[in-house]
């Protein structure tokens, strides 16, 4: 039984049939000459959500990218590094002195898993500081992932993956030049390590990394050329800023820059955040119609559940369908 037949027959009530109907409204949102845009919040990179990312962006089925930084570099981390991870199954019952410990060997943990300082972190932070040094010296200024396609592109990493290739989704966006905007990245790891190089004089300008505002910008002409003839929608993984930030987009068009431009299209988050008072992360859908962000006619949905569980599913279930 294929994922798609599995889910329209198990898949009948509460957050199960959300999903569902979620999935069939992404289906349709296709079918009917619409864009998909994704926006990936927590650690969704260390739990390995490329495997069905990269997928769906080498299919056509995601037409643009907001993340977190954290969830930039942790796919390139876990490309050169998987092999060094270390998996706690526990994880809700550790010791502060075994959390002492994994510190002490340089295993920062996130949930379950344990990224390894020296061989992702450091071994990416060498790779990468000689582009931050020549875009310095050379006066050249690019986005946080404009550095990592032309890492991934000049193919210098390529003898050391220690995952398939097609199960990165940074490869796959590099090779696709999909559209990344990364709101924040100064709160990521490498963001504080480029903080760090400029503190010490390795680095002379901040300004050679592009930052927020400039994404922001970026964002309204991308999205602008992108709505001219076809809808765009929104699926979320996760609230934060990640999500926060693009969805923006619209009410600054319309009514910072009193241009026209059509809602977003289909908008869909996957969270375990609960609704309550003043929690935008937890906000239903609703509430965005009173920003202009979408209308009360756009397929709205909201599966309360964990996104490493339900993400995959929908994912497949999606390809399934265009397939089909």
């Amino acid at each position: 039984m294929t994922i798609r037949a599995f889910v329209q027959h198990h898949y009948r009530h509460f957050n199960a049939a959300a999903l569902r109907d979620a999935a069939d409204a992404w289906v349709k949102h296709l079918q009917d000459g619409g864009k998909m845009f994704l926006t990936l919040a927590g650690a969704m990179s260390t739990a390995e959500l490329g495997v069905s990312v990269s997928e769906l962006i080498r299919k056509g089925c995601i037409h643009g990218i907001s993340c977190t930084g954290a969830n930039l570099e942790e796919d390139v981390f876990n490309l050169l590094a998987h092999e060094h991870y270390e998996r706690i199954p526990h994880f809700r019952n550790l010791d502060p002195h075994f959390e002492q410990s994994l510190c002490d060997r340089g295993m920062n943990r996130v949930t379950d898993t344990c990224i390894p300082e020296d061989e992702a972190i450091r071994k990416i932070e060498h790779r990468i500081l000689e582009r931050w040094q020549a875009a310095d010296g050379s006066g050249e200024r690019y986005f946080p992932h404009e550095f990592f396609f032309q890492m991934l592109r000049s193919k210098e990493l390529e003898g050391e993956y220690q995952i398939p290739a097609q199960d990165s989704w940074m490869l796959a966006a590099s090779e696709a030049n999909l559209p990344i905007f990364v709101p924040g990245w100064e709160d990521s790891t490498l963001g504080n390590i480029f903080v760090s190089h400029v503190l010490e004089g390795r680095l002379k300008n901040y300004t050679t990394m592009k930052g927020g505002v400039e994404y922001m910008g970026a964002l309204v002409k991308w999205y602008e050329e992108a709505t001219k003839n076809s809808s765009m929608g929104f699926f979320q993984i996760g609230g934060g800023i990640a999500g926060d930030f693009p969805i923006c987009v619209v009410p600054l068009i319309r009514q910072d820059l009193q241009r026209d431009c059509p809602t977003w299209g289909y908008f869909c988050q996957v969270s375990d955040s609960t609704t309550s008072y003043g929690s935008y992360s937890g906000a239903i859908p609703s509430e965005k119609i009173s920003w202009g962000k979408i209308e009360p006619t756009t397929p709205s949905f909201v599966i309360e559940s964990d996104a490493s569980i339900v993400a995959p599913i929908i994912f497949q279930y999606v390809l399934e369908s265009m397939e089909s």
